[in-house]
């Protein structure tokens, strides 16, 4: 049997969608590659009259900083992620169990948690003087980030709905112990929602920089993010302090425009690179259930 053709239209709608989601990347790209003045002058273009490359050049002056920044924020990343996925399965698992006392209640007390919360004054203090995590790795790690509500909550019901509680009730019957459903069952079934999840948190881990700013003060534990932005802050405080002509002319030549480009380029570094892994189990998280047994 001959398979039928994609209508020619369709065609045509998926290139002029792979057009609009490309054309912003290309055109931060071609930016950040302009010289300053040209973007001033003649504003955003793909074909720009002048390239050039004094932005990277202004952001990579303090190389030493740029690569200690990415590698931290690398390892934030990796072990934030996996730390969180172990914690929230192993809080969302006990909550899709029918037999646990007490089930709605601890429910509830997740769900609460994403209306409510104890507030700015308190959230620090308990970070800074009950659990002393300044200038400490582990305030890009535990604060916010660790563990969320939202993604208990969502694996909770991937776990209800996507694990056949007659498959978890023939392992009790062979002999298996909750950990041993857990790590050999409940989790090779589960692929699709942690890879979900775990790029939920390997964005927000990538892309924080608010714990910088509130928990360190040393550049030394600074995450990438926090740093480029940083570095933009001074830029923008040069280029509109008050200072002299003198100093003023000198500082015409700084970046501001361009410079946000670069950021982003080098910002997004090697999280694009996790697009690839997760798209797989994404695809396979759209099909489960489409397919009876």
């Amino acid at each position: 049997m001959m398979k039928k053709k994609t209508p020619w239209f369709l065609h045509i709608v998926f290139l002029i969608s792979t057009f609009f989601a490309i054309f912003p990347l290309l055109l931060v790209i071609m930016i950040s590659f302009t010289d300053e003045k040209t973007v001033q002058v003649n504003g955003y273009s793909l074909f720009p009259q002048k390239l050039s490359l004094y932005s990277y050049q202004y952001l990579f002056s303090d190389l030493d900083q740029i690569v200690r920044s990415y590698l931290v924020t690398i390892f934030v990343t990796i072990v934030g992620t996996l730390i969180g996925l172990i914690i929230t399965s192993a809080l969302a698992y006990p909550l899709s169990r029918p037999n646990l006392p007490f089930r709605k209640g601890f429910t509830f007390f997740v769900f609460f948690t994403l209306l409510f919360n104890g507030g700015l004054v308190p959230w620090y203090i308990t970070y800074t003087n009950v659990v002393d995590l300044r200038n400490s790795i582990f305030a890009l790690i535990v604060p916010n980030l660790l563990l969320s509500g939202f993604n208990v909550l969502i694996m909770r019901t991937f776990f209800i709905s996507s694990i056949p509680q007659s498959l978890i009730e023939a392992a009790y019957l062979d002999g298996a112990g909750e950990l041993r459903i857990f790590s050999q069952i409940v989790v090779p079934l589960s692929k699709p929602v942690i890879a979900t999840i775990g790029l939920f948190s390997t964005l927000a881990y990538w892309n924080d920089w608010y714990n910088s700013m509130v928990f360190l003060t040393t550049s030394n534990n600074f995450s990438i993010q926090f740093y480029l932005n940083r570095v933009l802050m001074s830029i923008q405080y040069l280029t509109q302090g008050n200072i002299n002509q003198n100093a003023s002319n000198a500082l015409n030549v700084l970046p501001e425009q361009t410079v946000r480009m670069a950021m982003a380029i080098i910002g997004v570094g090697p999280i694009i690179f996790a697009y690839p892994f997760f798209q797989k189990y994404f695809i396979k998280g759209l099909t489960i259930g489409a397919i009876k047994g």
